[in-house]
């Protein structure tokens, strides 16, 4: 499991998980059945882990992880790298 960011919420280890086992892109409401979530609460959280650099949205409105996001997952960027934001 990655390193805990402060700013992060449980949801958003859910979304990285998600991300991690499925490299596809997604709408908020697939992944919020996949992970067990409201909608709303999903799509609110991974427009702040886009923020972060760590998901993008493509034009159709689906996400996917971005580089950053995947050297996260892998332990190459450390949490302290994400506290700013």
């Amino acid at each position: 499991m990655v390193e805990r960011v402060e700013w992060m919420s449980p949801i958003d280890y859910e979304i990285l998980l998600f991300f991690e086992e499925h490299d596809i892109r997604v709408s908020p409401k697939v992944l919020s059945a996949n992970i067990d979530y409201d909608r709303q609460y999903t799509s609110k959280r991974c427009r702040r882990l886009m923020e972060a650099d760590i998901l993008e949205k493509d034009e159709a409105g689906l996400f996917i992880l971005t580089n950053k996001g995947r050297e996260f997952l892998t332990g190459r960027i450390k949490a302290s790298e994400f506290e700013d934001n």
